[in-house]
Order: C-alpha cells, then structure tokens, then sequence
C-alpha cells in the first residue's frame, strides 16, 4: 500500500478537502488516530459527545444515540473511523443505521474497531463487521487483542492496579498478544488513507503473548511497586463486572477472559509492522513510557 500525499489547505473559493470523521476522537484510539491524520497533513473532523477541542481537528459532535447529530457529522467526510458504543450489548442497532446515511452523504471508507476475539458476525460488532462489506466498496475492520492501555490508563484494571496493586482475572495462565493503543492507531490511519483499502480485518498484537503474571512481573519491575495477578473463576468475574456494566455484556466479557484460559488469544501477527513498516511496541516499552513519564503523579501507581 503507498500513502496518500499530503494535504494541502483549500485555495478560496475551491471545494473543501474531503475531511475524515473519527468517532470517539477523544478515546484511547481514536485520539490517537486523530493525530496520526493530522500528522499526515489529512483534514480530521473530531467527533465526541461534546464536540471537544482535538488539536489540528475540526471538533464536532456525534453521540450513537442521538441521530440528529448523524448529517452535520459525516458532511464533507469521505472516510469514517468507527469506534463503537462502550458497553451496548447490541451496537448494530445504533451504527447500521448511522452508516446507511453516511454512505448516502458520500462517504466511501469505513474502518471500524473491533476486537480479536470478536469474528465476523459474532456477538456485539461482530454483527456490525458483517454488514460493512455490503454498504462499502472501501472498508476494514480492525481486530485489536486487548489494549496494553488498559494496564496504565483508564480501565478497571489500571484502577485496580493503582488501588490495590492487584489484576483481577478469570484468565488463568492464558496469555494474550497485547498492542499498543499507538500501534492500532497507527495502522488506523494507514487503513484510512492509504490509496487501497485493505478490504479485509486486521487482526493486531504486540510482539509477545503474554500472561497476566507476566503483565504484573513487568509492571512491579518499571514502577518498583508490587503488582500480583488475583486469578477469578469465571462466575466470580462475571459477577464483578455485573456491578458496573449491563449482565448480559458481563458475561460476555467474563467468557473472553475464559477463552483466554483456553488459549484463545496466544499468538501474535505481524500486522503492525506489514501495515507501518515498523514493529509493534513491547509491553515493557509501553509501561516505561506511560508509567514513569509523570513522576510528580502518584496516582499513575
């Protein structure tokens, strides 16, 4: 693939640049695709539920659930990066309809985050994935294992980790391919940008599988505090989950922590590198970065 050239500022009086729209472009991916575009010179519509300040992004507001924001959002877009709504069991029922009228206002891409261990016309997006192919001649969908973000940022288990110093699985001994939020990001915006669509999911990880031990060996080593991996049974897992997120979406979440147990997720691909022409970030790489570049906040660990 050969990335699109730089884009230049619209002479007056001339058509604006087709801009690309990122859904949820104050999130953990999507800000960061944000600035890969705005890096590459590509115009960028930042959609949030508040229409916050992105650098070098045009702000707008988009919320799943309020399709009255859907016209303003998509006009003068030709590309869409899709993150769907955190924590709705059925996201189909909120994004088909918001792509069928994107596709009908112009645009021609869509790349939409999904998840490894989710495949095409599984449960949640997985039905979204399905659909994509049929409503756009230009598409991906991204399969990220699970984030290394959410050991330093702002998940359950960065919170549990800062808290307790503890991570609360029902993994077992599993181990997981985990990738760097930048890395998603980056391949993101190749998938939207370069001349060729992939036209097929991309199933991204880090360079290593690794266990939750291990997760936990590295983090006690970087940060110097002592971190311990809790194994849950199943039941136990689904049941802490329930307490913040919808049941049906706990136990969801519970059985991919289970089919990590089974080995669901032990393995790595070289997406990250095929796609950027670099290799994906280490888990030790990202937990110096992210966990030692603020040491006048206590609260990172």
């Amino acid at each position: 693939m050969t990335a699109t050239a730089r884009t230049a500022p619209d002479a007056p009086g001339t058509p604006a640049t087709p801009a690309t729209l990122v859904i949820g472009a104050t999130g953990t991916t999507g800000s960061r695709t944000t600035a890969h575009l705005v890096a590459a010179g590509r115009r960028v519509k930042a959609g949030s539920r508040r229409a916050a300040p992105v650098p070098g992004a045009e702000p707008v507001r988009f919320d799943w659930y309020d399709p009255t924001c859907f016209g303003a959002a998509v006009a003068g877009a030709d590309s869409v990066y899709l993150v769907p709504p955190v924590g709705d069991p059925d996201p189909a029922a909120v994004m088909l309809p918001f792509l069928d009228r994107a596709r009908a206002a112009g645009v021609r891409r869509a790349v939409l985050l999904s998840s490894s261990a989710i495949t095409e016309g599984g449960p949640a997006v997985g039905q979204v994935h399905g659909a994509l192919p049929g409503l756009f001649d230009e598409w991906a969908v991204l399969r990220p294992s699970w984030f290394m973000q959410n050991f330093t940022g702002s998940h359950a288990h960065a919170d549990s980790i800062r808290a307790d110093g503890v991570i609360l699985t029902a993994a077992g001994t599993g181990r997981v391919g985990f990738v760097d939020a930048d890395d998603i990001a980056a391949v993101a915006a190749r998938a939207l940008t370069d001349d060729r669509a992939p036209d097929t999911d991309l199933v991204l990880t880090g360079p290593e599988a690794l266990s939750h031990d291990d997760i936990a060996a590295v983090l006690t080593e970087v940060t110097g505090r002592q971190v311990v991996h809790h194994r849950l049974t199943y039941e136990a897992m689904r049941d802490r989950l329930a307490a913040a997120v919808p049941p049906a979406f706990a136990a969801m979440l519970a059985g991919m922590d289970r089919a990590i147990a089974e080995g669901a997720e032990d393995r790595t691909t070289d997406t990250v590198h095929r796609l950027t022409g670099r290799p994906p970030h280490a888990f030790r790489t990202v937990a110096a970065r992210e966990l030692t570049a603020h040491p006048a906040r206590p609260d990172i660990l």
